[in-house]
């Protein structure tokens, strides 16, 4: 009986280096050719002047007292500025917290304050967002001391100040780091309410952004476009820095996603790789004049983030040129990815599976009730173990512990099956988390929330399946007795205050939920009576890998 655990491949060594040594080694040996094109800003860096405008921003921020481990937030859409604040913080040890350009006010306060961020570097205002005034709103009651807003006279003044400081206390400073040392923390949201700080280090994003890029096959010849967002990983590690490891390009094509930016980016920037959550795919199958993109130079490029339909990942393929396209599986606290197909996979595999274990990273499936190790075939949860996982969350010991044992193992939380050739599929989840077009949601945070309302005595959030999104988010909510509120009126209640992606696309208001004897709120039977209710049959019954 062949168990389901499985080690990656160690013939390549991780690097065991900061990634301000590594970016430096990558400059040195292909110091001419493109870093990073940012195609709506109209910007083009070569490596040579990627790293000495990275150097400028870092001298800006020590100017500004920023010392090592101090937290900088950056608060913004896809932007230049964006990488360049990444590779800079890096370069002198402050600790990069991103943060979900969805966010509003409330998520924003707790952010800062349960981070403890100190300088913040923040948009103006995009899309429905006004960054300055949700900044202004809760000021008060944050430990931030500075904001520099990007694209305004903040941006220059931040230059201005580094020149005060010298190359050699750069690389004093650069030299005196440890690929150990925390760089990143990134808010996943939390089942008790209020987001969670996964904190990672040099070398866990670093190696994962590299052994990426490997399973992708770059070189310094590969382009990358890259339209998912860089406060997620996906953005910022599978994108940047499996780029920067190989000497790729970064291409943006636009500050959000848009399919025909994308799609009109690959052409002009003749890329070679582009990425994507599956809706986005869908929505540049769906571009009316698809087939007049040249879409030539593509030839693979990567979908995660959430569940992929094997449908779009087969047209994927046939009509976007993607003969090589991977699909890879992660969560942010193991930096994130644990498995990923490859290209020489076969297409029913690299379609149908979320592939087999990354270098380096041992991942095993068990049982959840006894923590044993379950057959292949048989589903169980997956973990993980290895230099990927995160070093704990933020100032929260008592989480760490809950999500990583005494034996190193990271609990997803997800439910898989291991196939006899080790390749893994996800089946669902333990927890009753909600990925909706790649952002996870916890019904618990968004329930928080809405006990907040004075008319609402109980509510319950789950997940219904959706043809574009893989989930929508649908609220069950009691009244109390004398209350005439509507869907829109708690949709209302939402907008502004929590993620647009986590305002209920479905309200239903009820008098009483499904329970177990013991009182335990039975959650897969309000899933199966909503579906029936809303007619979403056709969109459970999708295939995903």
């Amino acid at each position: 009986m062949k168990l389901s655990s499985d080690s990656g491949s160690t013939a390549t060594p991780l690097l065991e280096e900061t990634i301000s040594a590594n970016l430096g080694r990558t400059v040195e040996a292909h110091g001419d050719r493109d870093a990073l094109v940012s195609v709506e800003q109209g910007l083009r860096y070569t490596y040579n002047e990627f790293a000495a405008a990275v150097d400028e921003v870092a001298a800006g921020l020590m100017g500004m007292d920023v010392q090592v481990g101090d937290r900088v937030g950056i608060w913004s859409p896809n932007c230049a500025e964006w990488v360049l604040v990444q590779y800079a913080t890096a370069r002198i040890g402050a600790i990069l917290v991103t943060i979900n350009p969805a966010y509003r006010v409330a998520e924003l306060e707790y952010v800062l304050n349960q981070s403890g961020i100190s300088v913040l570097v923040a948009a103006e205002a995009f899309s429905h967002s006004d960054y300055r005034g949700m900044v202004e709103e809760v000021w008060d009651g944050v430990p931030v001391r500075q904001v520099v807003y990007l694209q305004t006279s903040d941006w220059e003044d931040l230059l201005a100040v580094g020149e005060a400081v010298s190359v050699d206390q750069l690389e004093e400073r650069s030299a005196g780091l440890h690929p150990d040392d925390p760089i990143n923390i990134q808010y996943t949201s939390g089942t008790t309410g209020f987001p969670k700080g996964a904190t990672l280090s040099h070398r866990n994003i670093l190696n994962n952004g590299f052994f990426v890029g490997e399973a992708c096959g770059y070189t310094p010849v590969d382009r990358v476009c890259i339209p998912v967002p860089f406060y997620h990983c996906f953005g910022m590690v599978l994108g940047n820095l499996a780029c920067t490891t190989h000497g790729a390009t970064m291409v943006i094509p636009s500050a959000g996603f848009d399919a025909a930016a994308s799609l009109r980016a690959c052409e002009q920037e003749r890329c070679t790789s582009l990425y994507g959550v599956p809706t986005m795919f869908i929505a540049e199958l769906g571009e009316p004049d698809l087939d007049n993109y040249d879409l030539s130079s593509l030839r693979t490029g990567i979908m995660a983030g959430s569940p992929c339909p094997v449908e779009v990942m087969k047209q994927v393929v046939d009509r976007m040129n993607m003969s090589e396209v991977t699909i890879a599986y992660g969560m942010t606290e193991t930096s994130p990815v644990s498995t990923q197909t490859s290209a020489d996979d076969s297409l029913d595999k690299r379609v149908s599976t979320v592939g087999r274990v990354h270098p380096h990273v041992e991942v095993r499936i068990v049982d959840p009730e006894t923590g044993d190790t379950v057959s292949r075939g048989q589903a169980g949860e997956f973990m993980t173990r290895g230099y990927s996982v995160m070093l704990g969350y933020w100032d929260d010991e008592a989480r760490s512990t809950e999500a990583i044992d005494d034996q190193g193992w990271m609990h997803s939380g997800d439910l898989a099956v291991m196939d006899d050739d080790g390749y893994i599929n996800i089946v669902g989840r333990i927890k009753d988390m909600i990925i909706r077009g790649g952002e996870n949601v916890y019904p618990r945070e968004i329930e928080e929330y809405l006990y907040r309302h004075p008319d609402v005595v109980e509510v319950q959030v789950i997940g219904v399946p959706d043809a574009r999104y893989g989930e929508e988010i649908m609220a069950w909510v009691q009244l109390r007795d004398s209350a005439t509120l509507d869907a829109d009126n708690i949709k209302e209640f939402c907008r502004g205050q929590i993620a647009h992606y986590k305002v209920p696309r479905y309200v239903k208001f009820t008098d009483e939920f499904p329970m177990t004897i013991t009182g335990k709120i039975q959650k897969y039977l309000m899933r199966e009576q909503s579906i029936e209710e809303l007619g979403l049959g056709d969109a459970a019954g999708e295939r995903h890998a």
